[in-house]
């Protein structure tokens, strides 16, 4: 049993000494009703020790195994084998040094800082095409160097702390461990053939491998560990959807191969010009007529070896030739980017009759069907995680309940226990609490007379206009809770809107005035709805509200941007972005719409989940952009006749947002064409560049911003019961009573603080006045006490009475 207990208010500890007898109470411990007997028993503890048994204890002492020390944090230290590396004990210095180390708080900082440094070192390099480089990289190669050593330290450090593999907890046995020797591994070797033969493509390949350090930074996030956790458990049902995607590809790949083989190759060629067309596209028989565009032109069919055939759409890489690229431009058609102009070219080139049905059936049975099951999936899989999390706090929270009852009882039996070894204590405190009564009275007499000779005029007035206010508050707040007021904030709003729709370029003067004058006016009516709502509900009860804190920015916000506006302090462009603030009107309506309050409450509940799943993206975005400039840096200018395209890898900040582009699914493919074409094209091996496309493509596009969707859609739900459970108090509320109050209109949360900040700060006030007002009847009382013999008559008289006098002398003073 835990040896602390905790109390509302107060934090003490009892704690057990060496010979298991002892126990002392450390202060402070009041604000708890069982003080008095704690206060009792300190000193008795002190003393009798061996006739006291400890909590939970009854009859004889009984010995307990000792604790293991708690690491701080409150997590116990990890189990480790009492050998490591078949010779390492747990006493060798060397070991416990390295566990010091590991383990130091410090030491963990100091990695993240290192992955952290490194990154910005993989970003600085500039990648050059034919292995040319500058002075940066030359620099940033020898910094390599030390970051190398560092990791392998490290790796090291922790083998000799925790063990290499063939035990419980090994250092191999942590899958982001097993990660980080990969790394280690992977860059010691690429060092090494790099020293030894140079910088030949294996040392390059190897060295691609640098950018998976970035993941590192994921072992030292608890929040990015949750998220990817929740993402590899979906990969078994992810993976049976992977299979059903192959299934569809492979068959529409394979009846593609058999219809449309070797049909996108010929043209229209202008025999006098030796040319083809200005956008050469495909040409047949019952296709597209090249003598109807051009007298001169013919079309040309494709012969392989000459310079002057064309080799078919996006450099002979959309076709269904062979089985590879088959399924490349299924799969390209099934991500629906680009899928129309392969229609097209088919078209051009067999005519216009029944290949629409192939393309069609592929598009809805592929994308509408089967990749929208990832979705499914990903929302089935993060519904059941979060039930899961539920149940495990709801599960954690029974069994602190528990525990804190249990401990509860076996200090009061000890607490019973010590109080009937010394009650002489008690008996002088109770003797002392009974003469405080008597003398707390007299103070508080001599305190009233000295108020009723300063009362004054001044006084009298000031209590008049206290209540004056409060009533004028009350109406106030009824009236800024009534349906009424309701829907004029809601009429203001959309007209506001519908004002600030009428902007356009190169309007009419008149229209500036009165876009000017309508500004000025909302201005003023929601500084008056601001104002009014500060006043009914108080300053503390009025910025209990999120939304009301909105509310005044956005208020402050577009006086500001008036006041620059009219003394022309600020830049145009300044005025400008100051002036979108009056654009946050808008979201007024979300504190009056009951289902778009919901939905936005529930998606503010869930943004821990997705800040965590957004540095996720960002951290897959890096790691892809750093490998893409390894891949493709320098390579997408092979084309001396055509300028460079915008989407390359050449730097670190067009990396990344190409990687972006990617993900989003904008002309993904025309990316992936180019960096086929900069190895080589379809004729070698540079048609293996499709697989960083693609990985990156299904990565990113299909999980990592699906996961998006999973949380909006899970917030959704959770936002429609939320909407339906007020719906049903709503109905149950007005079968008891017809006439529905001012605040169903509100949201439940806030109405509840605001009423209970100002009703307290009001019963304050009120029970000072009335407090103030009866001295004739606490006099009276007072007399009565003092006409009372002793103290066990004056008891009694006060339960007879059934008035609380003591609370009443403190109202008073």
């Amino acid at each position: 049993m835990d040896p602390t207990l905790y109390c509302p208010g107060l934090q003490y500890e009892l704690r057990e000494s060496a010979d298991n007898r002892l126990w002392s109470v450390q202060p402070p411990y009041t604000g708890c009703a069982w003080q008095g007997p704690i206060s009792a028993t300190a000193t008795a503890m002190s003393t009798v020790g061996a006739g006291v048994t400890s909590p939970g204890q009854t009859g004889a002492r009984t010995t307990t195994a000792p604790r293991r020390p708690m690491r701080r944090g409150g997590k116990p230290p990890p189990d480790r084998p009492q050998r490591a590396l078949f010779c390492l004990y747990l006493k060798n210095p060397i070991r416990k040094l390295c566990i010091d180390v590991v383990e130091w708080k410090p030491f963990e900082y100091l990695i993240l800082l290192t992955i952290f440094a490194n990154c910005v070192a993989l970003a600085v390099y500039t990648p050059f095409p034919n292995g040319d480089s500058n002075v940066t990289n030359g620099i940033l190669e020898k910094i390599e160097y030390i970051f190398l050593v560092i990791f392998t330290v490290e790796c090291i450090m922790k083998i000799i702390a925790y063990g290499f593999l063939m035990h419980q907890g090994a250092y191999l046995r942590n899958g982001w461990n097993l990660l980080d020797f990969t790394i280690v591994v992977i860059g010691m070797i690429s060092t090494a053939l790099s020293t030894l033969i140079g910088d030949s493509f294996d040392v390059k390949a190897l060295r691609a491998f640098r950018v998976l350090r970035p993941l590192r930074l994921v072992s030292g996030v608890p929040s990015l560990q949750v998220v990817l956790n929740s993402i590899l458990r979906a990969m078994v049902p992810l993976l049976h959807i992977a299979l059903l995607v192959l299934f569809v590809i492979i068959i529409y790949a394979i009846i593609g191969l058999e219809l449309f083989s070797g049909k996108m190759h010929n043209t229209c060629w202008n025999e006098k010009k030796e040319a083809f067309m200005d956008e050469p596209h495909p040409c047949g028989a019952n296709g597209f007529n090249c003598t109807e565009h051009d007298s001169d032109m013919v079309c040309s069919e494709f012969v392989p070896g000459i310079n002057n055939t064309w080799e078919g759409p996006n450099s002979g890489i959309t076709n269904f030739d062979n089985f590879g690229l088959s399924m490349l431009t299924v799969f390209q058609c099934i991500t629906l980017e680009g899928w129309t102009d392969v229609l097209y070219n088919i078209q051009d080139a067999m005519g216009r009759t029944w290949q629409w049905s192939y393309f069609v059936s592929m598009v809805i049975l592929g994308a509408f069907f089967v990749m929208n099951l990832i979705l499914g999936v990903l929302s089935g899989e993060f519904s059941k995680e979060r039930e899961k999390a539920k149940a495990r706090g709801d599960f954690h929270k029974l069994r602190e309940k528990q525990q804190i009852e249990e401990d509860l009882k076996g200090y009061l039996d000890w607490i019973t226990q010590a109080e009937d070894i010394e009650p002489e204590g008690e008996d002088q405190s109770n003797q002392d609490a009974r003469n405080n009564p008597a003398n707390e009275m007299e103070s508080t007499d001599q305190l009233g007379e000295e108020e009723i000779q300063q009362e004054s005029w001044f006084k009298k007035r000031k209590k008049d206009f206290e209540r004056i206010n409060r009533r004028m508050r009350r109406s106030c707040r009824k009236a800024v809770k009534s349906q009424t007021f309701y829907w004029l904030i809601i009429v203001l709003v959309f007209l506001n809107t519908g004002v600030l729709a009428t902007e356009h370029y190169n309007q009419p003067l008149w229209l500036d005035r009165f876009q000017e004058y309508t500004n000025m006016f909302f201005i003023a009516l929601f500084t008056m709805e601001m104002l009014l709502k500060l006043y009914s509900l108080g300053f503390q009860g009025y910025f209990v509200s999120l939304f009301n804190r909105f509310d005044c920015f956005v208020v402050i916000g577009s006086i500001s941007e008036m006041i620059l506006t009219h003394t022309n302090v600020m830049p145009p462009l300044g005025i400008s972005v100051l002036r979108c603030v009056r654009l946050l009107r808008v979201f007024k309506v979300t504190k009056y719409w009951r289902s778009l309050s919901n939905l936005v409450a529930s998606l503010l509940n869930s943004i821990q989940s997705i800040a965590s799943l957004l540095l996720l993206l960002f951290l897959f975005i890096v790691i892809f952009a750093l490998l893409g400039m390894q891949v493709f840096g320098g390579r997408f200018n092979f084309n001396d006749t055509q300028d460079k395209p915008r989407s390359n890898f050449d730097s670190f900040w067009q990396s990344l947002l190409t990687v972006f582009q990617i993900l989003t699914g904008e002309d993904w493919n025309a990316v992936m064409y180019t960096g086929i074409a900069a190895y080589g094209g379809v004729h070698g091996f540079g048609v293996l560049a499709c697989i960083y496309f693609i990985i990156l493509f299904i990565c990113g596009n299909y999980i990592l911003l699906n996961v998006f969707l999973a949380i909006a859609v899970d917030n959704l739900a959770d936002a429609e019961s939320l909407t339906a459970i007020e719906k049903e108090e709503e109905e149950e509320a007005q079968n008891k009573s017809k006439s529905p109050t001012p605040h169903e209109e509100e949201n439940v949360e806030e109405e509840e603080e605001e009423e209970h900040s100002v009703e307290e700060e009001e019963t304050e006030e009120d029970g000072q006045y009335d407090g103030e007002r009866s001295e004739h009847d606490e006099e009276a009382e007072s007399q009565t006490k003092m006409t009372l013999d002793n103290e066990e008559e004056y008891e009694e008289e006060q339960n007879s009475q059934g008035c609380d006098l003591e609370g009443k002398f403190e109202v008073r003073s």
